[in-house]
């Protein structure tokens, strides 16, 4: 499967506070899986936005939303999280609590890069094949999905 392939649109709203070369958004733009924005507007703002700071997680009904209008995801430096704030929304969800399998953050709980964040998210919606053809661009990929298997079949049955 190709990147132009894949039926969900993915975003990322970039906030440039990160390492380039070890950022996964603009790796997976540069490989024409995701599109950086610089503000959700116009039909974007009906589209599901990850947030780690959302009351309300992520449910398999948010498919037809993701469907729709696509999924988004924030990439800022975990050290300046509170700036999500102003990004909670009426789509604004969070994910269920996941390990972070990235050589960044290895092994700490929620504290996913925006490829797994992706990843995740489509598999809990029912896109399965994108989730993994997406994190398939990244060497630690397999091991992302072992050690959340249990926590991911939990998740995608709410």
């Amino acid at each position: 499967m190709k990147a132009r392939d894949n039926p969900i649109n993915l975003y990322c709203l970039h906030y440039n506070e990160c390492d380039p070369k070890k950022c996964t958004a603009l790796k997976l733009n540069n490989l024409g899986y995701l599109k950086i924005i610089k503000k959700i507007k116009g039909q974007l703002s009906e589209a599901i936005l990850l947030n780690p700071l959302s009351r309300r997680e992520l449910k398999c009904e948010d498919s037809n939303a993701i469907k729709r209008y696509g999924l988004i995801v924030l990439d800022c430096s975990w050290k300046k999280i509170i700036q999500l704030e102003k990004h909670r929304n009426k789509n604004s969800r969070s994910l269920p609590p996941l390990i972070s399998a990235n050589p960044v953050n290895y092994g700490k709980w929620e504290k996913l890069n925006s490829a797994e964040a992706l990843a995740a998210a489509l598999y809990l919606t029912g896109f399965i094949t994108q989730a993994k053809e997406l994190l398939s661009k990244f060497r630690w990929d397999k091991e992302f999905w072992k050690i959340n298997k249990k926590l991911l079949e939990k998740n995608k049955k709410k």
